[in-house]
This record gives C-alpha cells, structure tokens and sequence, in this order.
C-alpha cells in the first residue's frame, strides 16, 4: 500500500499551553518500500506513525493510503482500517505476559473471527517466518529480549496487513540481536512486499532500508 502524507500538523494541549509535534510534513511512501525515520527524542517521530497508522487524528493534513484519506475516517473505519491493512511493532514488545508464544501470534486472528482452522495454519507459517517452533509453547518471561521481538513481529504480520509500523523495534536489544530482528524487517519487506515505515535510533538500518529521513522539529529534513 502506498502511503502520502501532506501537510501534517498536530497540536497537543495542554491546560494553556501547547506543544507542536508536527509542524506541515510531507511523506511519500510507495507500496512495498522498507522507510527508515531517524531523529532525536521528542521530534515528532512516534507520532508521525500514530497517525499513519490511524491510533491519533491530526490537527491539520492529510494522509492518503492507497488513495483513501483516513484522517476523514469514521472511529469504526479506523478501528477496520488498523485491523485488516496495519501491523504494529513496538520497543517493548507488548506480549500478552500470560499467553505463550503461539497463543499470542494467534489472537488478533482470534479478534478478526478467523477461523480455528486458518488461524492455526497461520501460527504455523509465522513460526516458520520467525524461527520459533522449538519455542511456541513459551510465555514471554521465558524467552529472550529477541525471542520476544520475534514473536511481536509475527503477531503484527498475523492478519496479514500490508502496512508494518515499527517503533524503535531493536530499542531494547543487544547489538547481535538488534541486527537480527533488522534482518528479518529487511526479509519481510523484500519477500513478502510489505510496505514498511521504521522509527529508530539504529544507524544499521540505512544499510537495509530503501531510504532513510531524518526528522527535525517535526519536519523531514532530508
């Protein structure tokens, strides 16, 4: 899916005073393409995906996916949106702490109403994706930092959307692991076609992504 975000603004208040976390930008990104999103802390990084990915609304601008402008989007369209086109990675992982391995990746097919049989089918394929069979039956507290990574890659692929958001995914993982879980961003993209936006402070990903941006003060700059 092809995404292009024009002129985006947000305006966060609070009380009497207000904090500009976007300040008119514009993104363009085409369907099937690996982005990365550098920048300093508090530059309008995070919330940059939170809109593309309909989680906020923007105060001003559009973002167009596949041509459909969703900041116009109803709470229900956007709640449909999110769950059929966007998958989430974030840099702590949010598992399920009491759900192993397997039956997190299996419940957001379980929320869409897939069914029994085709949910399990799809476990099995995001194992195969992700390396973890030997794991599956493991909850999060018993498997690494990257294993848990791993897993939260697999649940945002679960329904399959064409959209990854990644926030920081490799923010709390060692140098070895971190490079892992890069490549597997990379595997994804180029096999699978999965259009994807990074966010991180990883300087390994230029290497891997189409391109990288550098945010500013709520701007892109290059």
């Amino acid at each position: 899916m092809s995404i292009v975000v024009k002129d985006l603004i947000r305006v966060y208040r609070t009380g009497k005073s207000e904090v500009i976390a976007l300040r008119g930008l514009n993104l363009d990104v085409k369907a099937g393409e690996i982005v990365a999103i550098m920048g300093p802390s508090g530059c309008g990084k995070t919330t940059l995906l939170n809109m593309i990915g309909g989680l906020d609304r923007p105060t001003a601008g559009s973002i167009l996916v596949d041509g459909k402008d969703i900041t116009q989007f109803s709470e229900n369209e956007l709640v449909e949106f999110r769950r059929r086109n966007v998958g989430y990675v974030f840099q702590f992982f949010n598992l399920v702490p009491t759900l192993t391995a397997e039956e997190n990746i299996e419940l957001p097919m379980q929320l869409a109403g897939t069914s029994h049989a085709k949910r399990k089918e799809r476990v099995g394929e995001l194992l195969d994706i992700i390396d973890l069979h030997e794991r599956k039956h493991h909850k999060p507290d018993e498997l690494s930092g990257g294993e848990q990574q791993r897993v939260a890659i697999a649940v945002a692929l679960a329904n399959d959307p064409e959209i990854i958001l990644a926030d920081e995914p490799t923010g709390e993982l060692d140098t070895k692991t971190g490079k892992e879980v890069l490549q597997l961003f990379h595997t994804l993209g180029r096999e699978f076609g999965k259009t994807e936006i990074i966010v991180t402070h990883d300087q390994r990903i230029s290497p891997l992504a189409d391109r990288t941006l550098t945010i500013e003060d709520g701007l892109i700059i290059k």
